[in-house]
């Protein structure tokens, strides 16, 4: 709104500088921080949990082909120790056979059955990844507008895209191999003892160790990855903001600036990187130190059991690769420990916006009116958008039924902030508003911007075509009615001569139509989208040429006194035709009248008007 100023650039600085503690200082962790760690991790796993609950078919299969592959996993060990310690200890060729087709079989279904698993786990994973995605963006729209000036886009764009294609890399990678090795090595571990539990313990006596390393790099490893997170997505809000307002970067020559800012912000986020990738460097290198070691104590200490004979040749070997094939899965269980770990961090924001509970919701039993009038009443609304900074003081105002009435008022009188009341982007701290004596609080957001349709002062227009934008995608609205509303609006003078009329393309944000152009466009869609609803313009006409306010003041002298309408203007030529006058200062209600009464009472409106009159007499524009 009008009167509330936020910096962009700021708000990406407190999103990005918003850290735990320990990211931002690298303190020792203390037992509450792993307790909020574990607690996290639990929470985190119970939102893949949640996603994924609705595809457990898939996923049901995928573990019974699981459970299949890391048994077959052990098979081929198990059939060279049969084969050294029987046909090639006794010299019979011919028994060797039947192994050697075993061994191949092993390999074949191995494969197949692992093929089904990643067939049948993606399958779940890209589906409850989409429906991930969809519940997010769907939260995101019930906001209000107070979370959208407090997060910066660039931000909620990267938790849509790089956070969730993380989290995809998660599902569709990491848990795979996850799962495939992590029962792989149980199996393998399981057969071990079985065979010979002094190999066993040898091969095993390093595993103690691993989990200390693991718990050392566990921390580091998740801090770092959200560190990496959140730079980027400082970078992504840095970038939005610079690319939205490259034409003011360029005519006020702020190239070398911004370009200086991107630096910080990209040496920051290069640093992030750097600090992630040491980590898991070092973590990988320590797993194939003691993997190495392992296979070192199986060898001497199997090489002392085949000379004390308590183990045979064929068992040594088959542990050498028992022993190999352990640290396998856990060498790749460490490589993934990377990407889980970004994966979780990723996960642990998108939890967090899930957790962003909107500020403006409709009540779960809503009163409809049964008849709608369009009368407004404001009882005592006292609103700020920034806490003890009030923009709107103790304001109580009524508008009858079909009344049209214009507020004016210097800028930061307040007079923006109505809008966003009325409309319900906002809730008072204090008082209600009414829209047919109803507490709009009482009522569903969906009819209540049924009954009041908004023409910003900033218009906004999606890529698309003329009549897409009127009606807003929406398929209950006829051509009948788009023709109807731009005719009303007078948006049909220019959209006839435009090539393909209706049909026409706009661009993103109505590239290649005039400011004027989008504003009319604005009107139309307000018309169409609630033909018989409260109209208000938030200075519908501060930004456009001569011509085009014409335009709107001929169509505003058919639309106003059809409808309840509000109007907010610093022209003073647009509100004439009101049936109403209401003059704001410094949040509060100051004069109210007619355009003949106030001038006659000399006040606040008397002056702005002479003031206005004086400068189009000179030439200039009005203010």
């Amino acid at each position: 709104m009008g009167e509330r100023q936020e910096s962009t650039i700021g708000s990406v600085r407190a999103e990005g500088s918003a850290q735990p503690a320990e990211a931002a200082t690298g303190t020792p962790s203390t037992h509450a921080s792993r307790r909020r760690l574990i607690s996290q991790d639990a929470a985190l796993f119970g939102l893949m949990l949640q996603t994924m609950r609705p595809h457990w078919k898939p996923l049901l299969l995928a573990l019974l082909m699981l459970l299949g592959t890391a048994g077959l996993n052990v098979v081929p060990p198990y059939l060279l120790q049969r084969a050294i310690d029987g046909p090639i200890a006794q010299r019979d060729t011919s028994a060797i056979i039947p192994l050697a087709m075993l061994y191949g079989g092993a390999a074949v279904a191995a494969f197949v059955l692992q093929y089904a698993q990643t067939f049948f786990l993606q399958q779940a994973g890209q589906r409850g990844l989409a429906d991930l995605r969809t519940r997010l963006f769907d939260h995101i729209l019930q906001q209000g507008q107070n979370f959208f000036g407090r997060v910066p886009t660039g931000d909620l764009v990267t938790r849509l895209t790089s956070d969730i294609d993380a989290l995809n890399q998660l599902l569709s990678s990491s848990v795979v191999i996850i799962l495939t090795e992590s029962a792989t090595l149980i199996a393998i571990v399981a057969v071990m003892f079985a065979v010979n539990w002094r190999l066993a313990l040898l091969a095993l006596a390093v595993l103690p160790v691993l989990m200390l390393v693991t718990r050392y790099f566990r921390r580091r490893i998740r801090r770092s990855s959200t560190g990496e997170r959140t730079a980027l997505a400082r970078i992504s809000g840095f970038l939005n903001e610079q690319l939205h307002g490259m034409t003011l970067v360029q005519l006020f020559g702020r190239q070398a600036a911004s370009a200086d800012e991107f630096d910080d912000f990209n040496m920051g986020y290069r640093q992030a990187l750097l600090a992630l990738r040491g980590h898991s460097a070092v973590f990988l290198a320590v797993q194939e130190v003691l993997a190495a070691f392992g296979v070192a104590a199986v060898l001497y200490g199997g090489g002392q059991g085949v000379l004390a004979g308590w183990a045979t040749l064929g068992t040594l070997v088959a542990f050498v690769q028992y022993t190999e094939r352990a640290f396998q899965p856990v060498l790749r269980l460490s490589e993934e420990y990377n990407s889980v770990q970004i994966g979780l961090g990723a996960a642990e924001r998108v939890q967090r916006m899930l957790q962003a509970e909107p500020s403006i919701c409709s009540p779960a039993s809503p009163i409809e009116p049964a008849r709608f009038r369009g009368a407004i009443e404001l009882r005592h609304v006292t609103f700020a958008y920034v806490a003890d900074e009030p923009v709107l003081r103790d304001v109580s105002l009524t508008i009858p039924a079909g009344q049209a009435v214009a507020i004016v008022g210097a800028t930061g009188a307040g007079k923006s902030s109505l809008v966003g009341l009325l409309a319900r982007l906002y809730d008072p701290q204090q008082g209600a508003v009414l829209l047919d004596g109803v507490d709009i609080k009482q009522m569903s957001l969906e009819s209540l911007r049924r009954f009041v349709a908004v023409v910003p002062q900033d218009p906004i227009c999606l890529a698309g075509t003329i009549a897409a934008n009127i009606r807003l995608y929406r398929s209950d609205i006829e051509e009948a009615e788009i023709r109807r509303a731009a005719e009303v609006s007078n948006a049909s003078r220019f959209i006839e001569q435009l090539p393909g009329t209706y049909d026409y393309h706009v661009a993103p944000g109505g590239a290649n139509l005039s400011v004027g152009q989008r504003q009319l466009l604005a009107l139309a869609r307000a018309i169409a989208l609630s033909p018989d609803g409260v109209l208000v313009l938030d200075e519908a006409t501060s930004s456009i040429d001569t011509a085009t306010e014409a335009l709107i003041q001929d169509a505003l002298r058919h639309i106003l006194h059809t409808r309840t309408s509000v109007v907010i203007a610093h022209r003073l030529s647009t509100i004439r035709e009101a049936d109403r006058i209401i003059v704001m200062h410094r949040g509060k209600i100051v004069e109210d009248g007619t355009h003949t009464m106030l001038l006659q009472q000399g006040g606040y409106y008397a002056r702005l008007h002479h003031h206005q009159l004086a400068e189009r007499e000179r030439g200039a524009p009005a203010a």
